[in-house]
C-alpha cells in the first residue's frame, strides 16, 4: 500500500513544482516592514499538493517495516545572540542526537549526519515528530534554547524522493512566538524504506549563492505567529464500563451501598504537536458533563497535521486506561488555499470545528477483568471494531496570543448556546440478511447483531432490547468444505431504533461527492481499458468526451443546504460548503477548457486524474457525528468477527442524488477478525461472508424501506422458548431445578410466559402460537447437490488408565448426534455411492486421523494425545451422487414431520444444543412463534409484558428487560429460483510456495452461496493449468432474478497447497463476480480474466478464470414469465471425470518456437549440506519439458557445453494468457538422486518475443550505420566488402560478446612501442585525476585550471552502471535469473539460492508442420571456456555511510573479495568520517566465469571488538565481460599518450573498432589516410570531430583519435565513475551509504594493460597567516570609571575558526575615545588544499580519542574586540569573521569603514570580495559589530595587516608572535599609547597623577583650605578658655 501512495505522491508533487516554477518572477521580494519575504502569488493548481498530502497518509499499512531516517545538519546563519557557542540537537521519535559545539560564532557550520533506524509501521512512523533545536551551550540549560523547528515525518515523506534537500528552516522560540525568527538552520532530511534509493546529501554545485529565501521551509510562507487552539469540551456519552465491580459488591454486602454507580472515571486529553492538556476527572460517570475549555498554544501555521482527542479512564492504582482516540486532521478543518488578491482564490480560514460530536472507536465494549487483547485499537492504531462513546466539542483558533491558563470553565451562555446542537431525531436502521456463507464458527449457534452507536448492542445491559440480532442458527455443512446458515426462504431481518442529531445535510453532501467520484472512476477505467485495447483514436476521444461531459454535469449538481428549523449548522459547515462549491465550480470550468484544448488522450487523462484527486480530498466530512453501522457475528456470548460501514453509505434521502451508495442495495460483506490478531497468527479462514441489505433513515420515512422489499413479505413474530429438564423418575418436566424460567428468551435471561405477551398498541395477533423448530433441524443437508460428501465420526472413549474402546455412542455426526455405523449408513433414495469410506487426514489430526478431547460434549479437540484425554474421534467421508429425485421428495416430507416437535437437547443450558436426544442430555427447549400484524403505521412493536405479583427483593434489571421484549422479524419468500453456476478455472501463475522444495501442490476451492466445490490438485507447480469447469447444480436463490443480475453474489476462490499429512496450507484467495444470464440462450461469452490472489498483506500470484450464472428455465412456466427461457447450454467436454473449459472461452493456441540459451549456473548454495556440483536444468512451459545436459563440475567450468534448447509448442496467441516458463535446477547425486535445488518462475515471455529470421536474403544494408543488431529482430543482411575479402553473410541475431581471443589471427601491437615516436609528455602540477573528476561533477571551484584548459570530462553516473539506460543491466547477451528454494517465509533474509544465466527468444512458427522452419536466432555464440583476466578496482570516495560508532562517525576501510582472494586495506582506514575520500586502486587476477562476483565491502575499524561491516556491493564481472556494449574498460574521451588522460586500455582504439565491426558483422573499418575512415556505409572525417587543433599537448596519432571518435558514436561504455549503493544483510533493503568507483577488466590474452590512473587523494599544503593588529578606532566605550568617564580597556583576540587556538594582544587600558594602539602580531599556521579552496583541520575530538578527525572547513579568521575586566568576566564588544577565500576589501580610512562593507545574507551579492590567497597581503580598516539584538550594530574598527606565506617562506622570513623575537618582517615598535593608558592598581603614582589629581584637584585644594580653617578654629577654641582665665587671673 505504501508503495502505491508513494508513486501517486511523487507524480502529484512532481507536477506541482513544475507548475509553480512557471510563475517565478525572479528573486524574492522582501517586505520592508517585517523584513520577511512576500509570499508569491501562486498558480491555482498549486493546491493539488495539499490535496495529495491528505490522501497519501491515509492508506498506509500497519505492518512494522525497517525504516531509516537520515538527517544532515549543515549550518546555521544569523542565530540570535552575539559570540554564542551553538550546538544543534535533532530528535526523531524520541531518539535524540546532537552535533559538536562550535566556538564563538553565530553562523556555525556543522556538516554532521545522523542516522535513526526504526522498525515501525509506516502509519505510526508518519505521525512521529522531527524536531530541530539549536542551543547556546554556554548558558544554563534553562534558558539556553535559541530556537527550534518541528514537523512530522509524514511531511518529509510526502516530498519528492521522501526528502528535504538543503532546506533552510526558520527557527523560532516555541514559548515566545511574537519574537520572530531566531535564526536559520540548513538541513537535509530523508526517510528511507526498504528498496527506496537514498538521495545524495552532497551540495549541488550551483548552490554557491545559497539563496535562503527560496529554500526556506517556514510554515506556508508566513511569519510564524503565536496562536491558541481553544477546545470547548461540553460533555460525553455512552462511555463503556472500565473498572471492576469488586468494591461495589463488597459495599452491598455490608449495606454501605449508595445507589449503583457507573464503573468508569473518564477524563479528556487534547493533544497537538507533542503538547497535551487534560480535563478534570469525572468519577463514576459514563455521561460526564465536563464543560471546560482546554487550550494549547501553538506556532501558527504549524507543520503538524493531526489533532488528537483521547478519553482516558482514571485508575487509582494501575496506569490509566485509554477508552478511545479520535484523530482529526487540521487540513480538514482549515484551509490554507491562499488568500491571494486574485479572483479565483478561495479564502483561507483558520482551524474551526463544531460544536459537534466526535465518535470514538476501539475494542469491544464488554468489560472483562482480564487484559483486552485489542487494547491497541483504543490508541487509534488499526480499525476500531466497536463504538466507545462520543464527546461534544468545539474548536476555535485565535491568532496572536498564547493561553495564560490551559484549563478554565465554560460560561453558562455557551452551555445554553450549544443546547440546540443536541436536538435529537429518531432514526431507524433496517437490515435484511439474505445469506451467511463460509461461516467459521460451527461449535454453537451463530447470530448476527447490527448496531449503530450503542443502540442494538445485545451484550450491553444498559441498552434497551431491540430486534437487533438474527435468530441463533446452527451452521450446516455444504457437502464440500464450508458451512452456511440454512435460512432458506425465511430471511432474518433486524431493526434498530436510535436517536441522533439530524446532520443529513452533511452526509448527503458527502454522498453526492462520493457518487461523482464513483462515476468518474468508472469512466476513467473505461478509457483505460480502451487505451489498453488500443482502440482507434476517434473512439477513445468519444469515450473521453463523454467522461468530461458527465463530469461537468456532475460538478454542476447542487450541494444540499441545511434546512432552517430542521438542521443546525455551524461555521465549519458553511466554510466547507463554500470551499466544495468553489472546487466543483473550478473543476467544471477547467473541464470546459480541457474539452476545447485537449489534443492528447493521455495528457487529458493526467488532468482528469488531477480532478479526481481534488474531488477525493473534498469528499471528507470532519463533523460526521453519526456513528458507523457495525455488524457483529456472535456465537454464544462471544463476539467473533465484525464489519464496519460508515453511516452515510446506507443513509436514505428523498433526493436520489443524495442517497448513500449502499442504501437498501444488496451487498456482499466479508467479515473481519478484530485487531491485528488474524494477521499475527496468520489465520487464513474467512470468518463469514454475508449478503445483506441495509437501510438507515428517519423513523418517519421508513416506509421507503418497506417499499423496497418487493420480493418477499416482511413479517413480525413474537418469540419465546419453552424450557424443560429431565428428572430421573419423573422424565421431562417444567418443574424442578431448571436454572432458568419455564418460558424465556433464547439466552434464558428473562422470563417470557406465553400468556403475558400483549400485542403492542397498533398491532394485533394473527393466528395462534406454534412451534418453530431451529432452522438447521429442518434443513436437508444434501439439498441442491448432485454430489454430496457424507461424513460420520467414529467415537472412542476410555476410563483413566484403560485402553481405547468404542464409546457409548460409537458413531455420530459432527454435532455429536448418534448415527448408524458407517457401513450401514443408508443411501437416501435416488443416490449412489461414488467411492469407499476414507479417513479424513486433511485436518488437525494425528497420522491415523484421530483427534482427542477430555469430554465429547465439551468439544475442544486437538491432534495430540494426553493422559487426561478420555474421548477421541476421527472423521470418515464418502461421496455419493444423485441419480433421480422422485423418492427424495417423500423422504423430505417424512423428515419434516419428525422435526415438527421441535425439541433441541443439551446436557446443560449453556452448552450446545442438538436435534436428537442422548443419554447425557439433562435439558431441552423448543421455540414458539406467533405472528403479528401492524394496524397503525409507525407503531412501536415492543411488548410491554404484564406481570402478576413479583417479589420485591429480586433484581430489578430482569424486570426492566422483560418489560420490553423484542420480537423477531423475517423477510419471507414464496419460492426460490433455481440457478446453475459454471466456473471455468483455467490456470494460475506465480503462486506462493507451500513446500520445502519451493513448489506447491495447488488446488482451488470455490464457494458460492450454499455450495462449494474443489478442482483437482496439480502436483509440484507454482503455475498450475487446471483447465477445468466446475458446475454448481440447482442453486436455490431467493429474490427477483433481475436484482440478482444487477448485483450478483460473489464467488470466493481460495487456493491451498495439498499436504499428505496435516492440514493443507493456505496460499491465498480472490473474489470474482459471475456473468448472469437470465436467458440461457444469451449469446455473450464470458472472458477469462486474471484475478489477483492475496494472502493477508502479501501478493500471492494470479488466477485465470471466468464465471457464468444461468437461471434454470422451468418447463412448466408460462410464456410471459422469466423462466420460460430455452434450455441450458450443453455441458462442456469431459476429460476423464472432469469437465474441461469449453472452446470459445479457452485461449486460442498457435504453434510457437521458444529458443532457450542455457549458458550456465552461478553461486549455487549448498543443498542438504552438500555443494551443488553437477546441475542440469529443466525448462517447462505449457506442459512441455526440455532438459539441458549436465555440467561435469561447476568448480572448473559452471557453463553448459551445449547451450541451445528448442521448444516447438502450442501456446496461446494472446500474450495475456501465456503460461509462464518454469526453470528448475536439479543436482545429479550418487545413487541416482536428482533433488530440485532451485526454481525460477518467469511470469511473462513478452520481453523475449522477436520476429522469426527470414530465409531469403535482403539486398539492402540499411540500419548498419550504428552497427547495432536490432535486438535479434532484423532480417538477414549482405554487407559490401572490398574485393579482396570474401562475402560474409550476416545472420541476424545477437552475435554478441565474442571474446576477442577467438580471433587468433590478430596481431596485437604493443601499446608502448619505441619512445622515439612519442612527443615528450607535458606535466602540470595542479592538474590531477581529481581535477577531471570535479570538472565532471560540476564542482568547478575545485578544478578551475583544468576547466580553463578545456580538457576531457568523464561520465559520473549517480547509480550503478547496470542501471544506466543504454546498458540494460548488461543483459544483451544473457540475462541473470535468481533461483529460489523452499517456502519464502517473510523472516528469512533472502531465499535466493543461486543464479541461472541464459536467455530466451519466442517467435511464431508456420502452422503447417511440413513448412520449412526459420533459422535459429541464437547463433555464433562466444566460447564458454574460462578466461583469465586482470581486474582493476578504483574506489574514489564514500557518501553518507551509516555510522557505526557512538560518536555518529565511522572509521571506514575497504575490503575487496573476488572468488577466494581477499584484499583488506585495514591499515589505511579513514578515521572519524562518514564521507571518506579513499582514492585507492586495487589490482587482482581472476578466472571468468568461475570467480565472477566482485564484492567491495566497507568495514568499520575497531580496536577492541571485531570490525563491523558497514555495507557491501557486488558486481557481476561476467556480465560486463560478455556484454557487447564493452563494459570491460570505459572509452576515454581522447587518445593521449601521457598526462592525466593517458590511454589505459590494453588495445588501442583502432583495434577496438576492428573487433567491433567483426563482432557485429559491419563492413570496415577502411582507413583512407589517417584522417577519414569508412565504417558500414558511413564515412567519418577527423575534421568533423576536431575542427580545431586538440588542446591537450599529449594527444596521440590521428588514426587512433579518429577511431576513438567513431567508437564514441556507438553504444559503448565511456570512461565513467559509477555510484553504487551499499547494503548490509542485517538491514536488508535499506541503503547504508554509497561509494563512487569503477572497474576495469583486461583479458590476459589481449596483452598487458596500460598504466593505471593515479587517483590518490589530494594533499593539503601548509601555510602561515600573519596578522598585525595596528590600532583600533571608534570602539564603543563600555565601562564607566570611578570618576564617571566613559572608557574601555581594549584588547583584540583572534583565531582561525575550526582550529580555535586563540591569540590575544596586550591590553590598551583606559581608552577614552575608543582608540587602542597595539602593534601586535598574531601567527596562525594552518593546512590548506588550494585546488579545493578548503582548510584541512586535524584534531582529536576528545583527549581519549585514538585518531585525529579530519575536517574540511572554510578558512575563516575571526577577530574580536573585548573589554578587559579584572574582577568580572571580560565584556565582548564586537566581532568580524573573514573568509580568506572571499573577504571584503578593507577600507583605506577609518571614516569610510562601515558595517555595510561586510557580506550579509541579504546583501551578499553587492559586496566586492577578494581572496587573500591571490592578494597575499592586505592592509586597512575592517569593521567589528555586535548582533545581540538580531541586527548588526557597528562597535568599532580594527586597523590590521594580513599576510599569507607558505611554510618555506615563513622559515626564510621569520617573525615572532606579539612583539617577541625574532621581531622582524616587519619590526614592530612598542605602541605609542597616551600617558593616560595604564592599569590603575599596578601604578599608584600614575593613578594619583592622571586620575585623581587631574579630576579632583579643586576638591583637594578646597579640602586643604577647609582643613586649615577648621584647625585654626579648633586651636582658637582650645586655647581661648585658658587664655581668658589666665587673662582674668592675671587681670
Amino acid at each position: 500500500m505504501a508503495g502505491k501512495g508513494q508513486v501517486l505522491g511523487e507524480s502529484l508533487l512532481g507536477e506541482e513544482e513544475e507548475e509553480e516554477e512557471e510563475v517565478d518572477p525572479g528573486p524574492p521580494q522582501i517586505d520592508p516592514a517585517t523584513g520577511q519575504v512576500i509570499p508569491r502569488p501562486k498558480k491555482k493548481k498549486r493546491r493539488v499538493n495539499k490535496m495529495g498530502r491528505r490522501k497519501l497518509l491515509e492508506n498506509l499499512s500497519n505492518k512494522p517495516t525497517d525504516f531509516q531516517i537520515r538527517v544532515k545538519v549543515l549550518e546555521a546563519r544569523q542565530l540570535q545572540g552575539g559570540n554564542i557557542q551553538p550546538v544543534a540537537k535533532v530528535t526523531v521519535a524520541n531518539q535524540t542526537k546532537q552535533t559538536r559545539v562550535k566556538k564563538s560564532t553565530n553562523s556555525p557550520s556543522w556538516n554532521e549526519a545522523f542516522f535513526f533506524n526504526f522498525k515501525k509501521s509506516p502509519a505510526d512512523l508518519m505521525d512521529e515528530l522531527v524536531e530541530f533545536k539549536v542551543f547556546n551551550s554556554k548558558k544554563l540549560r534553562s534558558d539556553s534554547l535559541i530556537g527550534s523547528f518541528k514537523c512530522d515525518v509524514g511531511m518529509v515523506y510526502l516530498e519528492p524522493r521522501h526528502s528535504f534537500l538543503h532546506k533552510w528552516l526558520l527557527l523560532s522560540d516555541p514559548e515566545d512566538t511574537m519574537s520572530g525568527a531566531k535564526g536559520y538552520l540548513k538541513v537535509c532530511v530523508c526517510v528511507i524504506g526498504p528498496g527506496d534509493e537514498a538521495p545524495s546529501f552532497k551540495p549541488v554545485a550551483s548552490e554557491e549563492s545559497d539563496d535562503i529565501e527560496s529554500n526556506l521551509l517556514r510554515p506556508a510562507g508566513v511569519q510564524l505567529q503565536p496562536a491558541t487552539f481553544t477546545l470547548k469540551l461540553y460533555r460525553a456519552e455512552d462511555i463503556p464500563r472500565m473498572d471492576s465491580a469488586f468494591m461495589q459488591g463488597v459495599k452491598k454486602v455490608f449495606g454501605i451501598g449508595e445507589e449503583q454507580k457507573e464503573l468508569v472515571d473518564p477524563y479528556f486529553v487534547f493533544s497537538f504537536a507533542g503538547k497535551e492538556v487534560q480535563s478534570k476527572i469525572m468519577y463514576n460517570n459514563d455521561h460526564p458533563d465536563w464543560n471546560q475549555i482546554l487550550k494549547i498554544g501553538i506556532q501558527f501555521p504549524s507543520m503538524c497535521e493531526r489533532l488528537k482527542f483521547i478519553v482516558r479512564d482514571w485508575d487509582r492504582v494501575t496506569d490509566d486506561d485509554t477508552i478511545g482516540t479520535n484523530i482529526l486532521a487540521t487540513s480538514l478543518i482549515s484551509s490554507s488555499a491562499g488568500s491571494g488578491p486574485e479572483d479565483d482564490q478561495f479564502d483561507s480560514f483558520l482551524p474551526t470545528f463544531g460544536p459537534s460530536f466526535v465518535n470514538f472507536y476501539g475494542s469491544t465494549r464488554e468489560y472483562s477483568d482480564l487484559p483486552d487483547e485489542y487494547d491497541d485499537l483504543n490508541l487509534g492504531k488499526g480499525e476500531g471494531v466497536a463504538y466507545r462513546g462520543r464527546a461534544l466539542v468545539e474548536i476555535q483558533t485565535t491568532l496572536g496570543e498564547l493561553p495564560e491558563v490551559p484549563v478554565e470553565d465554560i460560561n453558562n451562555d455557551d452551555i445554553l448556546r450549544v443546547q440546540k446542537f443536541m436536538r435529537r431525531r429518531k432514526y431507524k436502521l433496517h437490515a435484511a440478511f439474505l445469506n451467511a456463507t463460509m461461516v467459521s464458527a460451527i461449535d454453537a449457534p451463530v447470530e448476527f447483531e447490527v448496531s449503530i452507536g450503542n443502540y442494538g448492542n445485545k451484550l450491553d445491559e444498559n441498552t434497551a432490547p431491540c430486534p437487533s440480532t438474527t435468530q441463533p442458527t446452527n451452521a450446516v455443512f455444504d457437502g464440500c468444505h464450508y458451512y452456511f446458515l440454512p435460512w432458506s426462504g425465511t430471511k432474518p431481518c433486524v431493526v434498530v431504533e436510535s436517536s441522533w442529531e439530524d446532520i443529513s445535510f452533511r452526509l448527503e453532501g458527502l454522498n453526492l461527492l462520493l457518487k461523482i467520484i464513483d462515476t468518474l472512476e468508472a469512466n476513467i477505467e473505461q478509457v483505460r481499458i480502451g487505451i489498453k485495447a488500443k482502440l482507434p483514436t476517434p473512439e477513445l476521444a468519444q469515450l473521453l468526451i463523454s467522461l468530461l461531459d458527465q463530469l461537468e454535469q456532475d460538478c454542476r449538481k447542487k450541494l444540499p443546504e441545511p434546512t432552517p428549523g430542521r438542521h443546525v449548522s455551524n461555521e465549519l459547515d458553511r466554510l466547507t460548503r463554500d470551499y466544495r462549491e468553489f472546487e466543483l465550480e473550478t473543476i467544471a470550468n477547467n473541464v470546459i477548457k480541457l474539452k476545447t484544448s485537449a489534443t492528447d488522450v493521455l495528457e487529458a487523462m493526467a488532468e482528469v486524474e488531477n480532478y479526481l484527486q481534488i474531488l477525493k480530498n473534498i469528499a471528507k466530512e470532519p463533523q460526521n457525528s453519526m456513528p458507523d453501522v457495525v455488524i457483529w457475528m456472535i456465537s454464544g456470548d462471544k463476539r467473533l468477527a465484525y464489519y464496519r460501514i460508515p453511516a452515510n453509505e446506507v443513509l436514505w434521502s428523498q433526493n436520489p442524488d443524495y442517497i448513500g451508495r449502499l442504501c437498501g442495495r444488496l451487498q456482499t460483506l466479508q467479515l473481519k477478525f478484530p485487531g491485528l490478531k488474524a494477521e499475527k497468527e496468520k489465520v487464513s479462514e474467512v470468518p463469514a461472508m454475508l449478503r445483506t441489505k441495509i437501510w438507515l433513515g428517519l423513523a418517519n420515512e421508513d416506509d421507503a424501506w418497506h417499499r423496497m422489499q418487493t420480493e418477499g413479505e416482511l413479517a413480525v413474530y413474537a418469540e419465546t422458548y419453552e424450557n424443560q429438564c429431565n428428572i430421573p423418575v419423573v422424565g421431562w418436566t417444567k418443574k424442578g431445578p431448571l436454572g432458568r424460567p419455564k418460558w424465556s428468551d433464547s439466552q434464558g435471561k428473562c422470563s417470557l410466559p406465553r400468556e403475558s405477551f400483549e400485542p403492542p398498541p397498533g398491532w394485533r395477533w394473527e393466528g395462534d402460537w406454534y412451534v418453530s423448530p431451529e432452522l438447521s433441524m429442518l434443513f436437508d443437508k444434501d439439498a441442491g447437490h448432485k454430489t454430496y460428501m457424507e461424513e460420520c465420526y467414529e467415537m472412542h472413549s476410555r476410563l483413566p488408565g484403560t485402553s481405547w474402546g468404542p464409546a457409548t455412542r460409537p458413531w455420530t455426526d459432527v454435532k455429536g448426534d448418534e448415527m448408524a455405523p458407517k457401513d450401514s449408513v443408508d443411501l437416501p433414495p435416488g443416490w449412489v455411492w461414488e467411492d469407499v469410506w476414507q479417513i479424513d487426514l486433511s485436518r488437525a489430526v494425528d497420522e491415523e486421523g484421530w483427534e482427542y478431547c477430555v469430554e465429547s460434549t465439551m468439544g475442544g479437540y486437538g491432534p495430540v494425545e494426553k493422559r487426561y484425554h478420555l474421548c477421541r474421534r476421527r472423521r470418515w467421508v464418502r461421496t455419493r451422487k444423485l441419480v433421480e429425485d422422485a423418492k427424495q421428495k417423500k423422504h423430505k416430507e417424512k423428515k419434516i414431520e419428525e422435526a415438527a416437535e421441535g425439541w433441541e437437547y443439551a446436557p446443560l443450558f449453556n452448552l450446545k444444543f442438538h436435534a436428537t436426544e442422548r443419554t447425557m442430555d439433562m435439558v431441552r427447549r423448543r421455540r414458539w412463534h406467533r405472528k403479528m400484524i401492524c394496524e397503525k403505521k409507525g407503531a412501536d412493536c415492543y411488548f410491554a409484558m404484564k406481570f402478576e405479583g413479583k417479589k420485591k427483593d429480586e433484581d430489578d434489571k430482569e424486570d426492566f428487560n422483560a418489560a420490553y421484549a423484542a420480537p423477531r422479524m423475517f423477510l419471507t419468500f414464496k419460492k426460490p429460483f433455481k440457478y446453475q453456476m459454471r466456473a471455468y478455472i483455467y490456470q494460475a501463475r506465480d503462486l506462493l510456495a507451500g513446500d520445502e522444495t519451493g513448489l506447491s501442490d495447488p488446488y482451488a476451492r470455490l464457494s458460492f452461496l450454499t455450495q462449494s466445490s474443489v478442482t483437482e490438485k496439480k502436483e509440484k507447480s507454482l503455475c498450475p493449468t487446471w483447465d477445468q469447469t466446475l458446475i454448481f447444480e440447482e442453486l436455490e436463490i431467493y429474490g427477483d432474478p433481475r436484482a440478482i443480475e444487477e448485483n450478483p453474489p460473489e464467488v470466493m476462490i481460495e487456493l491451498f497447497d495439498y499436504d499428505k499429512f496435516g492440514s493443507n496450507e493456505f496460499l491465498g484467495r480472490t473474489k470474482a463476480v459471475p456473468m448472469v444470464k437470465l436467458d440461457p440462450a444469451d449469446a455473450r461469452m464470458p472472458v477469462l480474466q486474471w484475478y489477483p490472489i492475496s494472502r493477508g498483506q502479501e501478493d500471492g500470484g494470479e488466477l485465470l478464470a471466468a464465471f457464468e450464472l444461468f437461471l434454470v428455465p422451468d418447463k412448466n412456466a408460462s410464456m410471459e414469465s422469466l423462466l420460460a427461457g430455452s434450455d441450458l447450454p450443453f455441458l462442456p467436454p469431459k476429460k476423464g471425470d472432469l469437465f474441461l473449459v469449453p472452446n470459445g472461452i479457452r485461449p486460442v493456441m498457435q504453434r510457437t518456437a521458444i529458443e532457450v540459451l542455457c549458458w550456465g549456473v552461478r553461486n549455487m548454495q549448498k543443498f542438504q549440506l552438500s555443494a551443488v556440483t553437477s546441475p542440469s536444468i529443466e525448462f517447462e512451459c505449457g506442459g512441455h519439458v526440455q532438459e539441458s545436459n549436465v555440467i561435469k563440475s561447476t568448480k572448473k567450468n559452471p557453463n553448459f557445453t551445449e547451450n541451445i534448447l528448442f521448444f516447438d509448442v502450442m501456446l496461446p496467441r494472446e500474450e495475456l494468457y501465456m503460461p509462464p516458463m518454469n526453470i528448475r535446477v536439479r543436482d545429479h547425486r550418487q545413487f541416482g538422486r536428482k533433488p530440485t535445488v532451485g526454481i525460477h518462475v518467469l511470469k511473462s515471455l513478452e520481453e523475449f518475443r522477436c520476429d522469426p529470421v527470414q530465409a531469403e536474403l535482403a539486398e539492402d544494408d540499411d540500419g548498419v550505420q550504428g552497427g547495432l543488431v536490432n535486438g535479434g529482430r532484423g532480417g538477414e543482411h549482405v554487407i559490401d566488402m572490398p574485393a579482396e575479402e570474401r562475402k560474409v553473410e550476416r545472420k541476424s541475431g545477437p552475435q554478441i560478446g565474442q571474446p576477442l581471443k577467438s580471433f587468433p589471427q590478430l596481431e596485437l601491437p604493443a601499446l608502448f612501442r619505441g619512445k622515439q615516436e612519442e612527443p615528450d609528455p607535458v606535466v602540470d602540477e595542479e592538474i590531477d585525476w581529481w581535477s577531471k573528476y570535479y570538472a565532471s561533477t560540476g564542482q568547478t571551484h575545485k578544478c578551475k585550471k583544468y576547466i580553463e584548459k578545456g580538457q576531457d570530462k568523464i561520465e559520473v553516473y549517480q547509480t550503478h552502471l547496470e542501471d544506466v539506460d543504454f546498458t540494460n543491466g548488461f543483459s544483451d547477451f544473457c540475462s541473470t535469473f535468481e533461483l529460489q528454494r523452499g517456502k519464502d517465509e517473510e523472516d528469512e533474509e533472502s531465499s535466493v539460492v543461486g543464479e541461472f544465466k541464459g536467455g530466451f527468444k519466442v517467435y511464431p512458427l508456420p502452422p503447417d508442420p511440413n513448412d520449412e522452419m526459420p533459422s535459429k536466432v541464437f547463433t555464433n555464440l562466444p566460447s564458454s571456456t574460462p578466461e583469465e583476466c586482470i581486474v582493476r578496482v578504483y574506489v574514489i570516495c564514500g557518501i553518507d555511510f551509516q555510522p557505526n560508532d557512538t560518536s555518529g562517525l565511522a572509521d571506514p576501510y575497504i575490503e575487496i573479495i573476488l572468488g577466494n582472494k581477499k584484499i583488506s586495506d585495514r591499515d589505511n582506514y579513514k578515521p572519524n568520517t562518514i564521507d571518506p575520500v579513499f582514492g585507492q586502486m586495487f589490482e587482482l587476477t581472476t578466472m571468468l566465469p568461475v570467480q565472477k562476483d566482485l564484492t567491495i565491502r566497507i568495514k568499520d575499524y575497531d580496536i577492541i571488538s571485531s570490525d563491523d561491516v558497514i555495507g557491501e556491493t557486488t558486481i557481476d564481472l561476467e556480465n560486463r565481460y560478455l556484454s557487447k556494449v564493452r563494459a570491460t574498460c570505459g572509452l576515454q574521451k581522447s587518445y593521449c599518450i601521457a598526462g592525466v588522460n593517458q590511454w589505459r586500455d590494453c588495445i588501442k582504439p583502432r583495434q577496438i573498432l576492428e573487433n567491433y565491426c567483426k563482432q557485429n558483422h559491419v563492413s570496415g573499418p577502411h582507413f583512407y589516410g589517417n584522417n577519414s575512415v569508412k565504417v558500414g556505409k558511413k564515412i567519418h572525417n577527423l575534421a568533423d570531430y576536431e575542427p580545431n587543433k586538440p588542446v591537450d599537448p599529449n594527444v596521440g596519432p590521428a588514426d587512433e583519435r579518429l577511431a576513438l571518435h567513431v567508437l564514441h558514436t556507438l553504444p559503448m561504455v565511456k570512461e565513467h565513475v559509477e555510484t553504487r549503493p551499499l547494503f548490509n544483510p542485517i538491514q536488508p533493503g535499506i541503503e547504508q551509504g554509497k561509494i563512487q568507483m569503477w572497474v576495469d577488466i583486461f583479458p590476459k590474452s589481449l596483452g598487458p594493460p596500460g598504466p593505471p590512473f593515479n587517483i590518490e587523494a589530494r594533499k593539503a599544503k601548509d601555510y602561515v597567516l600573519r596578522i598585525i593588529i595596528w590600532n583600533t578606532v571608534d570602539v564603543v566605550l563600555d565601562e564607566e570609571s570611578i570618576t564617571g568617564e566613559k572608557m574601555s580597556d581594549i584588547y583584540v583576540k583572534g583565531w582561525v575558526s575550526g582550529i580555535d587556538e586563540k591569540q590575544k594582544t596586550d591590553v590598551h587600558y583606559r581608552s577614552l575615545d575608543g582608540e587602542g594602539n597595539f602593534n601586535w602580531r598574531f601567527i596562525f599556521p594552518f593546512s590548506y588544499v588550494p585546488a579545493e579552496q578548503v582548510m584541512e583541520v586535524r584534531k582529536k575530538e576528545h583527549f581519549w580519542s585514538l585518531d585525529e578527525t579530519v575536517q574540511h572547513l572554510q578558512p575563516n579568521i575571526v577577530i574580536q574586540v573585548w573589554d578587559n575586566d579584572k574582577f568580572s568576566m571580560d565584556d565582548f564588544l564586537g566581532t568580524v569573521s573573514l573568509n580568506l577565500n572571499a573577504m571584503p576589501m578593507p577600507a583605506k580610512k577609518a571614516s569610510s569603514c562601515k558595517v555595510s562593507m561586510l557580506p550579509d545574507i541579504t546583501t551578499g551579492s553587492e559586496v566586492k570580495l577578494v581572496s587573500l590567497f591571490e592578494q597575499k597581503r592586505l592592509r586597512g580598516f575592517w569593521p567589528v559589530y555586535n548582533d545581540d539584538t538580531g541586527t548588526r550594530t557597528l562597535t568599532g574598527k580594527v586597523e590590521m595587516e594580513m599576510e599569507l606565506v607558505s611554510v618555506e617562506e615563513a622559515e626564510e622570513r621569520p617573525a615572532g608572535q606579539g612583539q617577541e623575537e625574532p621581531n622582524m618582517n616587519p619590526k614592530l615598535d612598542p605602541p605609542k599609547r597616551p600617558e593616560t593608558s595604564f592599569l590603575w592598581f599596578t601604578s599608584p603614582w600614575k593613578t594619583l597623577r592622571y586620575i585623581i589629581w587631574r579630576n579632583y584637584k579643586w576638591y583637594f585644594i578646597g579640602f586643604l583650605v577647609l582643613l586649615l580653617i577648621l584647625l585654626l578654629v579648633f586651636l582658637f577654641l582650645y586655647s581661648f578658655p585658658g587664655e581668658v582665665s589666665q587673662w582674668i587671673v592675671n587681670g
